[in-house]
């Protein structure tokens, strides 16, 4: 639909259409990791160039080389001030801890160079999780590098799908010592028995955006929280239309 309605803008001769897309669909699919399987994030980026856009805008890509899948410039915000933000407000402040209290937690090594970020900005130490997969969607085992033992263990992911890994980890974090496990992720799918999993979890709480709208199923869950990116859309889109710097914005 959003495909028939940016050609139908371009038709109404709009001097420029910039696609604004938080959650960018088939991320995931970004190579091709085995035979006959097909590239569909290239797919997409195809099909969103062919209906006429100028710009594209997007919200924490699963791999940031899809930036590189269109010809148009488009613009990869990120969600890790929100995440930061929550921590201070929500975690740090109420408790009154400092940043000697916490340690942000990679669940997988793709994760790492996020995470690292978020830890940077906190001035505090950085775990990784290394899990190894039996197929998609399923883990087979965790080990933990680093030490969480006594202190607050933050997991930072940019995407909670089936939270197989969100819940795993969080158990091998407590197991560890960890006091308490939180959760923060860039884009809330949620699917299946994701919120059954975060309930059963040692999760005390999971901090997502609100990319994806949130289902009944979600808003019914006390341990997930909702992150809002609509400022930071809204500044993001007032500074691309004045022709302003956007990674300033994110400095």
């Amino acid at each position: 639909m959003e495909l028939i309605m940016m050609d139908a803008i371009k038709r109404a001769s709009a001097r420029r259409i910039t696609a604004v897309i938080p959650c960018f669909g088939y991320a995931r699919q970004d190579k091709k990791d085995k035979s006959r399987v097909p590239i569909t994030a290239k797919l997409v980026a195809n099909l969103i160039e062919t209906s006429g856009v100028d710009r594209v805008m997007c919200l924490d890509l699963h791999a940031s080389q899809i930036q590189g899948f269109f010809d148009v410039p488009m613009d990869n915000l990120i969600a890790e001030g929100l995440m930061v933000k929550f921590v201070r407000e929500e975690i740090l402040k109420p408790k009154g801890l400092d940043h000697t209290g916490i340690v942000v937690v990679s669940p997988d090594a793709g994760g790492v160079k996020r995470a690292k970020a978020v830890a940077d900005r906190l001035h505090c130490d950085l775990a990784i999780i290394h899990k190894e997969r039996k197929r998609a969607n399923e883990v087979e085992s965790m080990t933990l590098v680093g030490d969480v033992n006594g202190r607050i263990a933050i997991l930072v992911d940019d995407m909670a799908d089936t939270c197989g890994t969100m819940a795993l980890a969080a158990d091998t974090l407590a197991k560890k010592g960890a006091t308490e496990v939180y959760a923060l992720a860039s884009h809330g799918v949620l699917s299946g028995n994701a919120v059954k999993r975060i309930q059963d979890s040692p999760i005390k709480e999971m901090a997502v955006t609100n990319s994806i709208e949130f289902s009944a199923q979600v808003k019914g869950c006390s341990k997930i929280k909702m992150m809002d990116i609509a400022p930071m859309l809204a500044e993001a889109i007032k500074r691309t239309h004045d022709g302003e710097s956007i990674s300033s914005l994110f400095a």
